[in-house]
């Protein structure tokens, strides 16, 4: 299996950080951000890894290179002239490059400890991890019944921005600056969407902030 890490966004929150560095090069326990995902997904199994690249963009390859250093790799699928696609976009533009069979998808802007699974096999077109509410997404996004993701629920979940999805499920749709979101709640609401909770490390570090405090616990 092939995972994508998501990288091109231009991470507004994080100014005045991210006026020369891209979000996921910031430092996070003494390397990049993106370091760690892509020793994890090594760890787990995954050996190409797609990077799509947006704002400062040439940052990345200049930083990360072919992957060898951590024995994987590295493609990157480049959204610098058109602007970043976001989740989706991003996505669908990178499809080329990620093959015909299910692949992973995590969010560059995420530190999490969440066991990366490159033999999943998704049971529907799309298969997403939900974690508890953090302080600033305290109504949640998703439901959870059974293994099945829904948009109402007694209790609710945060999208975590991993999840693994088979390519037919972006079958024409173009690549264009679309968010993700949408497309999830649609396969929800048609029951065509399975989930699961992981209650284990998981930090959105979307602020200067959030980025302080996931550094001063590390």
């Amino acid at each position: 299996m092939k995972a994508m890490i998501l990288a091109a966004g231009r991470g507004e929150r994080m100014r005045p950080l991210t006026d020369t560095i891209p979000k996921p090069l910031l430092p996070v326990g003494g390397k990049p951000l993106i370091v760690h995902h892509i020793e994890r997904l090594r760890e787990a199994g995954f050996r190409d890894i797609i990077i799509n690249l947006g704002h400062l963009g040439h940052l990345l390859p200049k930083t990360l290179g072919d992957g060898s250093r951590w024995g994987v790799n590295i493609y990157y699928s480049d959204e610098q002239e058109s602007g970043a696609l976001e989740s989706l976009g991003g996505i669908v533009n990178a499809l080329p490059l990620l093959g015909d069979e299910p692949f992973l998808v995590v969010n560059g802007d995420i530190f999490c400890d969440y066991p990366f699974d490159a033999n999943f096999t998704p049971k529907e077109k799309a298969h997403i991890i939900l974690v508890p509410n953090p302080t600033h997404n305290e109504k949640g996004d998703f439901g959870l019944e059974k293994d099945y993701v829904c948009n109402v629920a007694r209790n609710m979940f945060t999208f975590s921005g991993i999840g693994y999805y088979h390519p037919s499920l972006f079958t024409n749709i173009p690549a264009t600056k679309e968010p993700l979101a949408p497309l999830l709640r649609e396969l929800a609401d048609r029951q065509e969407l399975t989930g699961e909770l992981y209650e284990g490390l998981w930090h959105d570090i979307g602020t200067p902030q959030r980025l302080k405090e996931i550094n001063e616990k590390l």
